[in-house]
């Protein structure tokens, strides 16, 4: 198989020749070999031990560093994940359920996704039309497949009631990696990951959008344990302002969008414009089983929808378009941005086709931008 990443925002390499690394300045982790088989992105290194960063629930206390500082950063973000139908086998083996994707995901500083879906084997089935659970070892598939942040701000968090959503909480006090977007109470739910990686401290918020029957029922509260829910964003804002004064790279992942369209609606490009004005570098989404545009909103890059990601269904053409979306951050600003166009294959796994399919879905990517009112250059 073909693989393919376009970058842009950054010089295109000859024809001829490979295309440059888009990885960061600083001296990479030697290469390891990589399994014969395995989709290696061009212009990527095809090591997939990249230096992660530690992280912790809550942000640093100490000043931050200089925006300026330190080398450049690649944080990669993918869209929804389940382990719905045919890919809840996959579960069996979880150190190896995703291990097609690990070269995407940990050749990045930072790697991160929505996993939508309760952890849990009980409960009843909330009043909805549908429902996705899975094992606690999603967590643990996730993170062997170079994941380093969870969010489970969705509206599928709490698709089995209390007894399942008391699992899922179980499942996230035990999991190999942070969990966001969910929580005890408000402020649990809203609380930030942490990661420290090439001296930096970049933090990660995640609230859903999506209003049905999840956000009106089991919002996060005082006291009250559930999703956090950002329908105003006025609070989430507020997450982002605190953690602004310790965080050297602040990213919010929502979960927002009008299901099947592929352009943002009124409230997400509100929303963006909140956050970006309190202080957020990075805010991306998913939600709409569409990819959506993205590019820079002034200082801030903005992604609206990466589209379904591991995906039990492929509903047509445009619904199993998908993607890896891989940014460089200079200090706190998005230098650089590469898409990798994947298409959902039948077996719920994205893969990136070859030659010149690869090349017309980034196109598709690049002409989602026209109607987010987004730059495709950095300000």
């Amino acid at each position: 198989m073909t693989a393919l990443a376009l970058c842009v925002a950054c010089s295109p390499a000859p024809a001829a020749a490979p295309a440059a690394p888009a990885a960061s300045a600083s001296p990479a982790t030697p290469a390891t070999p990589v399994v014969p088989g395995t989709p290696v992105i061009p212009g990527t290194p095809a090591s997939t031990s990249a230096p992660h960063g530690s992280a912790s629930g809550t942000a640093a206390p100490s000043a931050p560093t200089s925006p300026t500082a330190g080398p450049d950063l690649t944080i990669a973000f993918g869209g929804d994940v389940h382990f719905a139908g045919q890919l809840a086998a996959r579960l069996r083996k979880p150190a190896s359920a995703l291990s097609e994707l690990r070269p995407y995901l940990a050749s990045a500083d930072v790697a991160m996704v929505n996993l939508e879906t309760a952890l849990t084997g009980r409960g009843a089935p909330a009043p909805k039309s549908f429902h996705f659970r899975a094992p606690a070892t999603a967590l643990d598939a996730l993170d062997a497949a170079g994941v380093d942040v969870v969010t489970m701000a969705n509206n599928h968090a709490v698709d089995y009631g209390a007894k399942g959503f008391a699992d899922t909480l179980a499942a996230r006090a035990t999991s190999p990696v942070p969990v966001v977007g969910i929580g005890t109470d408000g402020r649990d739910a809203l609380r930030a990951a942490v990661l420290h990686v090439r001296g930096r401290r970049v933090a990660v918020l995640a609230a859903t959008q999506v209003p049905e029957w999840t956000a009106a029922t089991w919002p996060a509260g005082p006291k009250r344990r559930g999703v956090a829910v950002a329908l105003r964003p006025a609070r989430l804002a507020a997450a982002v302002r605190k953690v602004r004064r310790s965080a050297d790279v602040v990213v919010v992942y929502l979960h927002w969008g009008t299901d099947y369209t592929g352009c943002p609606n009124a409230l997400q490009r509100g929303t963006a414009r909140v956050l970006a004005d309190a202080g957020a570098d990075v805010v991306v989404g998913t939600h709409a089983h569409q990819v959506q545009g993205a590019g820079w909103l002034g200082r801030a890059y903005v992604g609206y929808g990466l589209g379904n990601f591991v995906w039990w269904r492929r509903n047509n053409e445009v619904e199993s378009r998908s993607g890896v979306l891989t940014l460089t951050l200079r200090g706190r600003r998005v230098v650089r941005e590469r898409w990798t166009p994947m298409r959902v294959s039948v077996d719920g796994i994205p893969r990136v086709p070859a030659g010149s399919e690869a090349e017309r879905l980034h196109r598709a990517w690049q002409r989602s931008r026209a109607c987010t009112g987004l730059s495709a250059t950095p300000r």
